[in-house]
């Protein structure tokens, strides 16, 4: 199989974030132990999803992992011209399908060297590590960290998550958390609007508090220009309420999300907006005892990453990859989990983010053969004697 004919495999699973993913990792497993390496897998608690990682190579300090993950997002809604989870050719040098950007093209690529690794003659190790659950809040990659530092008695040093960026390498991302918000507030004739309280308006009004907190934070000099926009923002992306025009609305809720640059803190931001939801429900008790605010959040927060234009990693990616031109980027991944749990992390994958998530999804195949050769360069300086003098 070569590369395209291995995602043409992995595209065919539709493994959705939340959804098991045991019949793609299992695929992928068996594929990896064909070549004779040993897979471990991570199972949930319900052993319904499983992430996987395996060592190829020595049991050597300094090693490199690549990361990836299973799961992609919905097409639910999306106006595809073909089946998404078929990988089409129309001829036009890309390949279409879900996953295919993101970032199905990556795992195939990093399968796709399977055979060059079978008969490299390693000095570091290389690792696979593949997560599930990804697309919903990177849930799944703190534990497959923990595993995979506890499993081998060697340190890894080095994460490639191969998120699609053109092949960019990528020193930083924003962190995200999201969070639903929701309001009880009184019933009533729209008449009444003195004498109750809103749940729609109180809504409102919270939402323009995320807003003024947001433009605050700029106002108060916090923004960082690797990223765009170039500070953290508080955006409601949801929210709904009400039975009829002329009712009161006695509920209504609405979902939001922070996305934080590295130097502002996420809790600080969520504990100032639940401050002032309390300071909201003392003031309107008196008018409705039952008035609430509560605020749930989604999943745990997604670190943000930042890293140095001149760590080891970057120097290494020098090494490897034509493309030295370093970014950062404002979509959450992996990367922060990883740089938090020690090693030093980088975005680099093949295909362009403005391809993710959307209908018609695709990689353009010179993308696959770059990041082919990029891997292959991996492989050359980790069989070279140099290599455990420069790592």
């Amino acid at each position: 199989m070569n590369t395209e004919d291995i995602l043409a495999k992995l595209v065919s699973f539709p493994v959705l974030g939340g959804e098991s993913n045991l019949s793609i990792i299992h695929w992928i497993r068996e594929y990896i132990e064909s070549f004779g390496f040993s897979c471990t897998l991570v199972p949930n608690a319900e052993n319904t999803k499983a992430s996987l990682h395996c060592r190829i190579g020595p049991s050597e300090d300094g090693g490199i992992i690549l990361s990836g993950h299973t799961d992609v997002v919905p097409v639910k809604g999306q106006d595809w011209d073909t089946d998404p989870f078929v990988l089409t050719d129309k001829g036009d040098g890309k390949l279409y399908g879900r996953g295919a950007c993101d970032m199905k093209g990556f795992l195939a690529c990093c399968l796709n060297m399977l055979p060059e690794l079978v008969k490299a003659n390693l000095k570091k190790p290389i690792y696979f590590a593949f997560s599930y659950d990804e697309e919903i809040g990177c849930l799944s990659a703190p534990e497959l960290i923990r595993h995979l530092q506890n499993h081998y008695p060697e340190t890894p040093k080095y994460a490639i998550i191969g998120e699609p960026s053109l092949l960019q390498p990528i020193i930083g991302h924003k962190g995200i958390c999201l969070y639903t918000t929701r309001v009880n507030g009184s019933a009533g004739h729209s008449s009444r609007i003195k004498q109750e309280v809103s749940a729609i308006h109180e809504a409102a009004r919270l939402v323009l508090w995320l807003e003024s907190k947001m433009n605050d934070l700029v106002a108060f000099g916090n923004t960082d220009k690797r990223f765009s926009p170039p500070h953290s923002s508080l955006h409601t992306g949801i929210i709904q309420g009400g039975i009829a025009p002329n009712v009161i609305a006695d509920k209504a809720y609405f979902s939001w999300d922070a996305r934080m640059i590295p130097d502002d803190n996420l809790e600080e931001v969520v504990s100032a907006f639940k401050q002032h939801c309390k300071t909201r429900i003392q003031e309107l008790k008196p008018t409705f005892p039952d008035f609430k605010i509560e605020t749930e959040e989604i999943h745990p927060p997604v670190t943000p990453y930042d890293s140095k234009a001149d760590s080891d990693v970057v120097k290494l990616m020098s090494k490897i990859n034509s493309n030295t031109n370093i970014g950062t980027v404002a979509y959450a991944s992996e990367a922060g989990q990883y740089n938090e749990a020690g090693l030093q992390s980088i975005i680099c994958g093949p295909g362009s983010i403005k391809q993710a998530h959307r209908a018609n999804e695709f990689i353009a195949k010179q993308e696959l053969k770059n990041y082919e050769l990029f891997l292959s360069n991996l492989i050359t300086l980790f069989s070279s004697e140099d290599v455990m003098l420069e790592l």
